[in-house]
């Protein structure tokens, strides 16, 4: 499974990227969590509004933080 989690470095990107990580240690889900900062990078995905979370190419979510049963069921949704 490969999970992006987009933002340029603000906190609630941060935060995200550490719910992300976590939810992917609870679940034992085999994964590439990566985070990506580049601009052009997350314009790619169409994402206007920071944090963005991206799980096998489709983007999740967009402009909000989720919570940690959110993002497990986005995880579970692409296994």
């Amino acid at each position: 499974m490969d999970i992006k989690v987009l933002g340029t470095g603000c906190q609630k990107c941060k935060e995200l990227d550490k719910l992300v990580r976590e939810v992917v240690a609870e679940i034992n889900v085999p994964a590439n969590v990566e985070k990506v900062e580049d601009i052009a990078q997350i314009v790619q995905y169409g994402v206007m509004l920071t944090p963005g979370l991206v799980i096998n190419g489709k983007v999740k979510i967009s402009g909000r933080l989720p919570n940690k049963a959110d993002i497990k069921k986005m995880i579970e949704e692409e296994k």
